[in-house]
């Protein structure tokens, strides 16, 4: 009863139709406007969709600057395990490194993996084809929503999160169900919990030792944010204006990110790019931070209101909607492929 009564009077633990459902009027409003109901498939236009959902992570990076993306491979489910091998060995891959779908979301069927029995077990388990990534081991992970209006040369740093990956810390005699019961967090989870670390559940966790329930470092996988909106300056925007213009097609969503320091991120240096979501990724910078739902839903409907005006831009200089048809379909198909990878999740 007291999760049930937490869950329900805290707006961060909703559904994500019951948090959407009052101010998805507006939503609709911005397709009555643009007589599109997918006006938001011009946002980014080198994207499918715009990067609103089931877009590859391939298209992604090919667009952005090699030196800040992790080395990249491309695995088909089907190759024979021993071509496997030999593409991660020529790519010069070692153990520990990061697989998951090339077309994926909410960290379904991320893993870090540690060996090659590991690997082999992931292999044989997906469907679909799949990324090997270098493991980026930098300290900091951080979280960057970045609009631009395609007729301005500068753009708007909108949001700045720190993350904290979904994990527990062991005081010597709790076992890992224990732990996982007390956090506050993961005790709304205790299924996923169950799926993923049921086998570990009686172990006792040594004292000061980190354990972490999930590698997926976003709200959907339990991880903790701190708003970092007070160190957004010049320099920011400056980093995130020139990669804007780097093919002079992003324009709007965020980019999940790597880094040895706050400092080094905002002067342009020593940091990666995980990955660009685009017109689809929610300005996640609403969680965690004291945000009433009434702030948090200033904050999406501005975001909205951006997209709009980014897309009908874009739409009226060339870059068509899709049709009605064309976009049901490829939701359909998007929908599909995602509630096919949570079975095997």
């Amino acid at each position: 009863m007291k999760k049930f009564f937490q869950k329900i009077t805290n707006w961060e633990l909703w559904n994500f139709y019951v948090l959407y459902l009052p101010i998805s009027p507006y939503w609709f409003w911005n397709c009555l406007k643009s007589g599109s109901f997918w006006y938001f498939s011009s946002s980014n236009p080198t994207i499918t969709f715009g990067g609103f959902e089931g877009e590859g992570k391939k298209e992604m990076y090919e667009q952005l600057p090699p030196h800040l993306v992790p080395k990249t491979i491309y695995i088909m489910h089907d190759l024979p395990f021993e071509e496997v091998l030999k593409k991660v060995q020529e790519a010069g891959f070692s153990y520990p490194f990061i697989a998951k779908p090339d077309v994926g979301m909410k960290g379904i069927l991320f893993r870090k993996i540690e060996d090659e029995a590991h690997l082999r077990k992931y292999h044989e388990h997906i469907p679909v084809e799949y990324i090997i990534q270098d493991l980026i081991e930098l300290p900091v992970e951080v979280s960057v929503f970045y609009y631009r209006y395609p007729w301005e040369q500068k753009g708007v740093v909108s949001g700045f999160i720190h993350k904290e990956l979904l994990q527990v810390k062991g005081d010597g005699t709790s076992t890992l169900k224990q732990l996982v019961e007390a956090h506050p967090r993961a005790k709304f989870r205790m299924e996923e919990m169950q799926h993923r670390h049921s086998h570990r559940f009686d172990r006792v966790i040594p004292e000061g030792d980190i354990f972490y329930l999930s590698y997926a470092g976003n709200h959907n996988r339990g991880a903790h944010f701190t708003n970092l909106h007070n160190e957004i300056d010049e320099g920011m925007h400056k980093v995130f204006d020139e990669l804007s213009h780097y093919t002079d097609k992003f324009f709007y969503g965020r980019y999940d990110i790597k880094t040895t320091s706050i400092e080094d991120l905002k002067q342009g240096k020593n940091f990666q790019i995980i990955e660009f979501n685009g017109c689809g990724a929610e300005p996640n910078h609403i969680y965690d931070c004291g945000m009433s739902i009434w702030q948090a839903y200033k904050v999406l409907l501005h975001h909205w209101k951006v997209l709009y005006k980014i897309s009908r831009y874009n739409h009226k200089n060339g870059t068509p909607y899709w049709s009605f048809k064309r976009g049901l379909r490829f939701l359909k198909d998007a929908r599909a492929h995602f509630k096919m990878l949570e079975k095997f999740d």
